[in-house]
């Protein structure tokens, strides 16, 4: 098993993972280490635990972002599948329990 050394905030990280995977992580660590600026300046330099935790929430807030966008060939992205998806299950549901019209 592989080893990268990443440092974010001041505090070195040693993340392990599978061998020739070191570059993506390295890469995913520098993402982080990208985004790490504005994470402090929203904690207001209050704590390093609650940049980290911020930036946490930036990169949710991204992930869901993406999750949820259409892709850009026009086609539905999973998230609006599954919502569609949920939004018929109800309608069918819904008419299923529906009373019969005389």
């Amino acid at each position: 098993m592989a080893q990268v050394d990443l440092s974010l905030g001041g505090r070195a990280i040693a993340v392990a993972c599978r061998d020739g995977e070191e570059s993506r992580v390295r890469h995913l660590g520098e993402r982080l280490i990208e985004r790490w600026p504005a994470a402090l300046r929203a904690a207001g330099g209050v704590s390093t635990e609650r940049a980290l935790f911020l930036l946490a929430l930036m990169l949710a807030d991204a992930l869901d972002e993406a999750e949820n966008r259409p892709p850009a060939d026009g086609s539905l992205g999973a998230g609006a599948v599954t919502r569609l998806a949920e939004r018929l299950e109800e309608l069918a549901d819904t008419l299923e329990h529906a009373p019969a019209n005389a």
